[in-house]
C-alpha cells in the first residue's frame, strides 16, 4: 500500500483534473457548435431571461458559503462548519428550481426547445450545467451527514478536523463548485455577448 506522504500528486487531485478538463471540453464544444450554427443558418440569438441574471448571484452565494465552510473547518468552528454546510446545500437547490423557473420564463416568451437552433443549444448548454450541479449535490449531502455524525463528542470531534483526507476532500468539493460557479459566469457572458454582437 503506498502511503500518503510518497504522492507526488494525491490521486484525489489527479480525478478532480481530469473531470473538470473534459467538463471545460465540454462546454467548450458546446460555446463553438453554438456560434457555427449562428454564423452557419444566421439565427438571431436567443435573449436569455433575467432568472439566468440572478441564478448567477446564488451560484456565487454558494461559492461564498463555501470559502466560509473551509474557514470554519480550519478554525475548528464546528457549528458554523455544520450550519455553512447546509447554506451551501439550500443556495444550491434554489438554483436548481430558479432555473426550472428560468425555463419557464423562456417558453413563455415563446422560445422552446425546437424553436430554434440556438434555442436548442441554449437549453442543452444550461441543462448539462444543472446535471452537474446535481451531480456535486451527493458528496455535499455526505459531508453534511458525515458532519451531523461526528462532530459531537470532543474525541470524534479532534479526529474530524484532523483527518487530511477529509480536509483534501472539502477541498476538491470547493474546488467543483467553484468551478461550476465559474462556468455559469462563462455561459452568461458567452451568451450576453452573444446576444449584443
Amino acid at each position: 500500500m503506498v502511503k500518503e506522504k510518497d504522492y507526488l500528486i494525491h490521486p484525489l487531485y489527479i480525478l478532480i483534473t481530469l473531470v473538470l478538463g473534459s467538463i471545460t471540453a465540454l462546454f467548450l464544444g458546446f460555446s463553438f457548435a453554438y456560434i457555427y450554427s449562428r454564423l452557419q443558418n444566421g439565427e438571431n440569438p436567443v435573449a436569455i431571461p433575467i432568472l439566468f441574471y440572478l441564478n448567477t448571484f446564488i451560484l456565487l452565494g454558494t461559492s461564498y458559503a463555501l470559502v466560509q465552510t473551509k474557514k470554519s473547518y480550519e478554525l475548528d468552528q464546528t457549528s458554523r462548519y455544520k450550519l455553512l454546510l447546509w447554506v451551501t446545500l439550500i443556495l444550491s437547490i434554489i438554483f436548481l428550481i430558479a432555473q426550472v423557473l428560468a425555463w419557464r420564463q423562456l417558453l413563455e416568451m415563446n422560445v422552446g426547445l425546437t424553436s430554434s437552433n440556438l434555442a436548442s443549444y441554449l437549453y442543452v448548454i444550461s441543462g448539462i450545467h444543472f446535471l452537474h450541479v446535481i451531480g456535486g449535490l451527493p458528496f455535499l449531502i455526505f459531508f453534511i451527514r458525515d458532519a451531523k455524525k461526528r462532530l459531537v463528542e470532543p474525541a470524534s470531534v479532534l479526529v474530524y478536523l484532523s483527518d487530511p483526507d477529509k480536509k483534501r476532500k472539502l477541498t476538491v468539493l470547493s474546488i467543483y463548485w467553484h468551478f461550476l460557479d465559474a462556468l455559469w459566469i462563462y455561459l452568461i457572458i458567452f451568451f450576453w455577448i452573444n446576444r449584443m454582437v
